[in-house]
């Protein structure tokens, strides 16, 4: 495969526009193809498996920012950490908890956001959005040192119904906003994939993880 650079420029351009994040989703990919994509000017890159980003960090320049984009196991997070910059999916208390437990054991500071289940489909992970607040108060109990929760995540149904895709992001960006009025210190909307990132940017998103449409 080889970089798509005429749909990079564009999600770069739209990005820029809306002042969002690209993060260039890369499994699968070439360390040669990935190291264009930085030539290019991408320094954020995704990956959905830990033994993926402990392999090709090292290869690769060490100014990139890992992120961790897929479900991610307790017993992995350890091995993950000395690598990764954002840790896309906290699905669950105990997760955080243990990300907190490591990074202060490494000291290393981790960026979060917590993953909300969105979609119409079971194999996704998340928490309930209505319960968003009581979730927050369980970690405001924790006291985080190490570990910054940066904003929330979730994923649309994967579906070529616009109109359902909207209702979803309108319900992550729903629950962004209870968190922002209560005054918590978050920023960040993580919505939109190579499917749906247009409608994600439109829908307020400040991070999308593209993949497919940056390889042909």
């Amino acid at each position: 495969m080889a970089v798509n650079r005429i749909n990079l420029e564009k999600i770069k351009l739209k990005c820029s526009e809306k002042g969002a994040l690209l993060v260039a989703v890369t499994k699968f990919q070439s360390i040669e193809d990935m190291q264009v994509l930085y030539d290019l000017g991408v320094r954020d890159f995704g990956e959905n498996k830990v033994q993926e980003i402990i392999r090709k960090a090292p290869l690769l320049p060490q100014d990139i920012r890992w992120h961790m984009i897929g479900h991610l196991q307790s017993n992995k997070v350890s091995a993950l950490l000395p690598y990764v910059y954002r840790i896309h999916g906290i699905d669950s208390i105990s997760l955080l908890k243990e990300i907190e437990k490591q990074a202060i054991k490494q000291n290393k500071r981790v960026h979060a956001l917590l993953q909300f289940h969105i979609a119409d489909e079971d194999t996704k992970f998340g928490f309930d959005p209505e319960k968003a607040l009581e979730i927050y108060s369980e970690i405001e109990i924790l006291s985080l040192q190490n570990t910054k929760i940066d904003g929330v995540m979730g994923m649309a149904t994967f579906t070529n119904d616009k109109i359902q895709i909207a209702q979803e992001f309108d319900v992550l960006k729903a629950t962004f906003e209870s968190y922002k009025y209560q005054n918590i210190d978050i920023k960040e909307l993580s919505m939109g994939m190579s499917g749906d990132y247009e409608l994600a940017i439109e829908s307020g998103s400040t991070i999308l993880r593209v993949g497919s449409l940056l390889f042909e």
